[in-house]
């Protein structure tokens, strides 16, 4: 059987280790010219197959392609574009295997979150009922660490590294000034309904005492009145307090403390500024002056601060992902398995891509300290292993040297499609 094409996508919020799953994908790929002719990348996500906008990564050459594995952000665009059901919404998927059929497609790996996995699983099911042989499998990526079935998500463990290192080293900033200055420091991390980046931030805090003192997670309703009363137990006893604090943050009725009222791509609530309210909540009841952070996208782009378990997870998954396929695994997702905590080991793995789609894996209770505010012992032994070890990319002239790729399209063959 002659060797068939694969169609390789990057979809959400990009990671600061999404392109070293890209790099060992095409990597393995390549080592199978018998199987797999050229690797398209969908430019912008699972849009460029909509819209037959494919990157042929056979003209890049093998080092841009490993470069790829130190370099931030998605190498090839991402969306955030979710394809509705397949009842509904039928001619956009019958349109992905037309595209396929068209460039010669025969393996579909995507790469995301629980809205892609989704799509990866819906994608399989078209392809079967249309009688078209494509292989699907999903590639684990999200920062929110939210994905079922796997141990842990690659891009979560360098966001983690990053922000506890951000409050550890905004805290000494604080300790500092607090006597005749800013007394809180409040700091805004992602995560919608799951705390695990939140959490994250408590590995800065080894000792009694130290930052950050209050950890405010989505899965514990906000209380004001208990977390004014901690604010100011801390402020008394060490002088100053700082809080991590996740966007997702909800009152004991489930409302979003910081809904803005408008929905993203995906039909989630905009969020961004709880830490900004909460700051001055403080302000308002406490009089305490106040500093307050947003990560943001740097929390996720900090590829000079990425962690070396997550960027050699994240590179074997692409590994894994081609392996899986020419093994004629459909229709699953190459997952992470712990072996050990102390010391850490951890194997390749596999899930049916049913059971992931759109479930959300929320920190267990035995994460979160009794009161509410914190880590427990457990959760800091499954969280240091995936942070540990620093593979810091390359510096040209003073700063990180990333590579940019040509990203040259192949020739359309079919009708232009409206998305």
């Amino acid at each position: 059987m002659p060797a068939r094409n694969a169609f390789y996508a990057q979809s959400g919020g990009v990671t600061a280790v999404i392109n070293a799953t890209a790099c060992g994908l095409i990597q393995e790929a390549r080592r199978h010219p018998d199987n797999i002719g050229k690797v398209l990348a969908g430019r912008d996500g699972i849009i460029g197959a909509l819209t037959e906008d494919l990157i042929d990564t056979s003209l890049e050459t093998d080092e841009a392609i490993a470069r790829l594995r130190s370099t931030p952000g998605g190498a090839f665009g991402s969306c955030r574009y979710k394809l509705k059901s397949l009842e509904d919404h039928r001619a956009q998927y019958e349109r992905l295997i037309e595209v396929f059929k068209a460039h010669d497609i025969g393996y579909f790996f995507y790469n995301g979150g629980n809205d892609s996995m989704d799509t990866a699983w819906k994608v399989s099911q078209i392809a079967e009922k249309l009688g078209y042989p494509v292989v699907c499998v999903g590639v684990p990526k999200t920062v929110d660490n939210d994905l079922p079935l796997t141990d842990c998500c690659p891009g979560f463990g360098s966001v983690a590294k990053y922000v506890a290192t951000s409050i550890r080293e905004a805290g000494y900033d604080v300790a500092s000034m607090a006597r005749t200055s800013t007394k809180i420091f409040v700091l805004e991390v992602m995560g919608r309904h799951a705390g695990w980046i939140t959490a994250a931030c408590g590995l800065a805090s080894e000792n009694a005492g130290e930052p950050p003192h209050i950890l405010l997670f989505p899965e514990v309703p906000f209380d004001p009145a208990r977390f004014l009363a901690r604010v100011q137990a801390c402020v008394d006893q060490y002088g100053y307090c700082t809080v991590a604090v996740s966007e997702g943050l909800s009152d004991a009725d489930g409302k979003l403390i910081a809904d803005s009222g408008t929905k993203d791509a995906f039909g989630h609530s905009q969020l961004g500024g709880v830490g900004q309210i909460v700051a001055q909540l403080i302000k308002d009841k406490l009089g305490y002056k106040y500093h307050w952070a947003l990560a943001d996208y740097l929390q996720r782009a900090a590829r000079h601060l990425a962690s070396k378990t997550d960027v050699e997870q994240a590179h074997a998954l692409g590994v894994a992902a081609v392996d899986l396929a020419l093994q004629g695994k459909n229709a699953v997702m190459a997952t992470i398995e712990r072996l050990a905590d102390t010391p850490y080991r951890w194997r390749i793995g596999e899930a049916p891509l049913k059971d992931v789609a759109n479930v959300e894996r929320k920190m267990p209770a035995e994460f979160i300290a009794a009161d509410g505010f914190h880590i427990t012992d457990a959760c800091r032994t499954y969280l240091q292993p995936l942070i540990a070890g620093e593979e810091p990319p390359p510096y040209r002239d003073g700063l990180p040297d990333y590579v940019r790729l040509n990203n040259k399209s192949v020739e359309k063959k079919l009708p232009e499609f409206k998305i």
